[in-house]
């Protein structure tokens, strides 16, 4: 992703002038700021980085204006950890965002609560579902005022808008936000995910890259950019603008047999382009000094003169920006990303011109003579070897130790797992089975896990989400047999538990369904509300009604309102002739819930069996013409 921060400052010229005592409009007292990120831009197609196959005038524009860096690299090749140790300055295992879903915790101050905290307007665009704040990156809407997520129920099938908004959507938000907010000052981020595969740029990009469409998707986003860059300059934010443009990771493009990127810590997804153009108009100049994404958080603050939180892993890049040289930075990368197959996680570190690789089959390279990190020089006893395993102990050290019962995956002894280089294959087909099934290509998706299964039949991953395919194509049978599978693999895995349920649950096995729902709610009691309406639902049916109406009621102390919870609660005591308690569910529930039909079939019940039958006709009446009206809708 390409970061742009555009800090406006007091100009030269507008200096001098006040100097030479001649009018001169006042500068505002404090800049504003304009982070703006691209997702998957590797730092070797982008044309003002040697690469001709492209047209990029927008990255090269502020390339001339400003100072660009030759050897940028992020700690992180995924989305989501990336981008959080861009906002916080931190690495993956500092800030503990090491995979989806994972929540920043509240210890960590991002860059927009800094900045909020000096008075700043703050606002986020993001172009990806998997940057949502309320759903795949809890945490990250920290400190800001707005923050431009997916709507929770997309009324389309396409993935645009529903997983993903192009850039010149994203871009438009972010402008409107802008022109709507003219006092500052004001920090935005914007996000432009469109390199991410699958590589599907809009006309005429996809006519002019069509063989080679990721290229095709960077050339849309700088166009994309170049728009929002124009808005500046039109509206006269653009010259006193400090303006950082940086990649979150780049993409494997089969390097390393690697399709994508999050597997490997190879130059091909770590190295990104980082362009800086500094207040007024500056001079094109090239630095060779490597830096890191985790020194954008106090760059900025140290811009600003705004004081860095103590405990960062980056640094200022001020002295390297004023100087046009400095000393190397070291890199501590780090991904987690393979344990989400059952492979050892990877640590790296990328110093004095050598990468150390830790990983089952440890790795080292001389980038210099082999940028391509294709002859591996490990040897135990190599002093360079020893050095970095010096940094990463020593890293491992001074890290918090996690709790019995957490999920963190910073073990040191990854040999204990398979080496990813060996499974890399089965990766690239998970990939890409994921990616059929949210184009809704379930038939593709299905086959490309069958052939993982292939190379390895105990592959958890490859039978869950197979079990997850069949159980919404309503073979429900055949679900539960590969989430059982799956599950005598991992028996802790609580989201096999609660699929293997649904599916027992409906093909009528409900003491298999049973089973499968408790093991997932001992797995995890405290994030299970649906795992306990099932659950509660299944033992409705086998007519125990107090373990039914203790799950419902966990179901609402977790969520309270859950309908199915309520519903389940309330046909309960129906059940069990409690119609008053029953009358205490539903009545609130029908003024929560008007358009529910089944609210109102109960409440006709619960009514009936008080003697009310007035109410209860009335209520019978409401839930037929719901019931019909939902009929004629579908």
């Amino acid at each position: 992703m390409r970061v742009l921060i555009l800090v406006g400052l007091f100009s030269f010229s507008a200096l001098w002038l006040a100097w030479a005592g001649m009018p001169a409009e006042k500068p505002p007292s404090r800049p504003d700021v304009y982070l703006v990120t691209i997702d998957t831009l590797r730092a070797d197609h982008v044309h003002c980085y040697g690469y001709d196959r492209i047209q990029t005038p927008t990255l090269d524009s502020l390339a001339k204006d400003g100072v660009r860096f030759a050897n940028a690299f992020t700690p992180s090749p995924i989305t989501n950890t990336s981008h959080t140790s861009i906002l916080t300055g931190l690495l993956p295992s500092a800030h503990g965002v090491t995979d989806f879903g994972r929540p920043l915790v509240a210890d960590h101050p991002t860059l927009a609560e800094m900045l909020k905290q000096q008075g700043y307007q703050t606002a986020a665009f993001i172009g990806a579902v998997i940057l949502d704040s309320k759903a795949m990156a809890p945490g990250l809407d920290r400190g800001f005022d707005f923050f431009d997520n997916f709507p929770e129920h997309s009324q389309t099938k396409s993935r645009w808008g529903r997983l993903e908004r192009r850039a010149d959507d994203v871009v438009r938000r972010a402008e409107a936000w802008r022109d709507a907010h003219p006092a500052g000052p004001h920090f935005m981020w914007v996000h432009l995910y469109d390199p991410h595969d699958p590589y599907e740029p809009p006309a005429p990009y996809s006519a002019q890259y069509k063989d080679h469409l990721y290229d095709g998707e960077i050339a849309y986003a700088d166009a994309a950019l170049g728009s929002f860059v124009a808005h500046l300059k039109q509206r006269g934010w653009y010259e006193n603008a400090l303006i950082i443009v940086v990649g979150d990771h780049g993409e494997g493009l089969g390097e390393h047999q690697e399709e994508t990127h999050g597997v490997f810590l190879y130059d091909s997804t770590l190295h990104v382009p980082l362009i800086v153009k500094l207040p007024g108009k500056g001079e094109a100049r090239t630095v060779q000094t490597q830096a890191r994404t985790t020194d954008i958080f106090p760059t900025v603050l140290d811009l600003l003169s705004v004081e860095a939180p103590s405990q960062l892993d980056g640094e200022s890049l001020k002295a390297v920006l004023e100087k046009g040289e400095g000393s190397d930075r070291a890199l501590i990368a780090e991904t987690d990303y393979p344990l989400h197959f059952g492979w050892a996680p990877l640590r790296a570190v990328r110093e004095d011109g050598l990468k150390f690789i830790e990983a089952p089959r440890p790795e080292l390279y001389d980038l210099g003579k082999d940028p391509g990190e294709l002859h591996n020089e490990y040897e135990p006893a190599n002093g360079a070897v020893q050095k970095s395993r010096k940094v990463l102990a020593d890293r491992w050290a001074r890290m918090p130790r996690p709790a019995a019962t957490s999920a963190a995956t910073t073990a040191p002894e990854p040999a204990v797992l398979p080496d990813a280089k060996d499974k890399i294959g089965e990766q690239n087909l998970l990939h890409l089975a994921m990616m059929a099934a949210e184009a809704g290509k379930s038939e593709d998706a299905r086959a490309a896990l069958e052939k993982v299964l292939e190379l390895n039949p105990k592959s958890e991953t490859a039978l869950v989400q197979l079990g997850s395919l069949w159980l919404r194509a309503g073979e429900y049978q055949k679900a539960a047999g590969y989430l059982t599978q799956a599950r005598q693999l991992n028996p802790n895995d609580s989201t096999a538990a609660l699929y293997e349920g649904q599916a027992r649950e409906k093909s009528g096995d409900l003491a298999g369904a049973k089973a499968a729902l408790e093991t997932c709610v001992k797995l995890n009691p405290q994030q299970s509300a649906d795992a306990r309406a099932l659950l509660g639902q299944v033992y409705l049916r086998l007519q125990d009604y107090g373990a039914a109406e203790d799950q419902f009621e966990a179901t609402i102390l977790l969520q309270p309102e859950h309908l199915e919870g309520h519903l389940g609660l309330a046909r309960t005591e129906i059940l069990q002739r409690r119609f008053d308690e029953a009358l205490k569910e539903l009545v609130p529930l029908s003024k929560a819930h008007p358009d529910e039909a089944e609210v109102f079939e109960l409440l006709a019940q619960a009514y009936s069996g008080l003697g009310k039958e007035t109410e209860a006709a009335r209520a019978k009446l409401r839930a037929k013409e719901l019931a019909k009206s939902k009929g004629q809708a579908k």
